[in-house]
């Protein structure tokens, strides 16, 4: 399916709208517990089940406005689903926590395949966004793929060390940060090895 034209705050507001919501939804049972079939059910769990269909109708709806869905959008849906899904069958927290770690250490390996295969996976998905030189791939793939180890590693002492409120924040908030200071600090390395307009 071809990419379509949307709005250009569309696409932002279906992938972190989502968030938002489960934010704000966790805040507001955060300390209540519910019985639902006979069995306890903290907020958090409550809020990680109703996560799931509202990611599901988020990526849908990407698909269906944009005609395109990245890989890193069908497979963190995909673990949303399975993973939230474990934390509610399961009623248990911590599959849900282990989510973001899982999918910064799948896409880091996977850049790192690429890596040593002489290649830049990210020009694949980014290229259209971030015309680049093929060494400013390479060294910005590289850099990447650090970032990811490193936010997988965040991810897992932050949620095994402290509280699932805190836990929240740091993936609401702290995550989405970090990504943004990371590409912000790239300024460097994108003006250097930019691809000059030959139409001049």
């Amino acid at each position: 399916m071809a990419a379509k034209q949307t709005p250009p705050f569309l696409k932002p507001a279906l992938e972190i709208g989502p968030i938002v919501v489960f934010f704000a939804a966790y805040l507001l049972v955060k300390d209540r517990t519910f019985v639902l079939g006979g069995k306890e059910y903290e907020g958090f769990i409550l809020v990680t089940a109703g996560f799931i269909p509202l990611i599901l109708a988020s990526t849908v709806a990407l698909w269906k406005l944009t005609g395109h869905l990245s890989p890193m959008q069908i497979v963190t849906a995909v673990l949303i689903v399975v993973f939230g899904g474990l934390s509610v069958w399961l009623n248990d927290e911590r599959f849900f926590k282990m989510k973001p770690t899982l999918i910064y250490l799948l896409f880091g390996v996977t850049l790192g395949v690429g890596l040593l295969r002489g290649e830049s996976w990210l020009r694949k998905v980014m290229e259209g966004v971030m015309p680049l030189q093929d060494a400013g791939w390479m060294i910005l793939t590289r850099r990447v793929c650090a970032f990811f180890f490193a936010l997988a590693l965040l991810n897992e002492i932050i949620w095994r060390s402290f509280s699932t409120e805190t836990w929240v924040y740091f993936k609401t908030f702290g995550l989405t940060a970090a990504i943004f200071i990371f590409f912000m600090t790239q300024g460097g390395l994108f003006k250097t090895y930019a691809v000059e307009d030959k139409a001049d």
